[in-house]
């Protein structure tokens, strides 16, 4: 065998490895609690806490392994913004909810104005992106 086949092999053999341990350790990883800022929603409150100003919305569930990795940036962003309320719906509990949003992937994170939405994003995305997307929707 020649010593290139070899190194890719390797490689590729390292990689699978690294992809099986990450994914291994992101399922048997523990939750991040929510900050006290961090609105619950449900049927019965949605309405009343979405219906004014701006409400950024996580459509997440707790086997999720993204959602467990985008959580403290919801808990930065509820702890540091105070011109944006954050609220979570656990898309297993809440499936009326879900629903009506037409959430098919999560985390989905929805933003509210006034109780109508205005964007979404899907996945994972870090607070500056999600603040600059927020902002310049709050501007317009």
């Amino acid at each position: 065998m020649s010593t290139t086949l070899i190194i890719i092999v390797a490689v590729i053999a390292a990689l699978v490895g690294l992809i099986t341990f990450n994914y291994f350790r992101m399922k048997n990883a523990k939750p991040v609690a929510n900050s006290k800022k961090i609105k619950v929603l449900g049927n019965k409150n949605f309405k009343t806490v979405t219906r004014r100003g701006v409400v950024l919305v996580d459509f997440w569930a707790p086997w999720c392994g993204p959602c467990k990795i985008i959580a403290p940036v919801l808990n930065d962003i509820a702890d540091s913004e105070d011109n944006v309320t954050v609220a979570k719906v656990n898309v297993d509990q809440q499936q009326p909810l879900a629903k009506k949003f037409k959430v098919r992937n999560i985390p989905t994170l929805v933003v509210l104005k006034d109780g109508v939405e205005i964007h979404r994003f899907v996945g994972v995305k870090t607070k500056r992106a999600i603040m600059k997307e927020v902002n310049a929707l709050m501007a317009s």
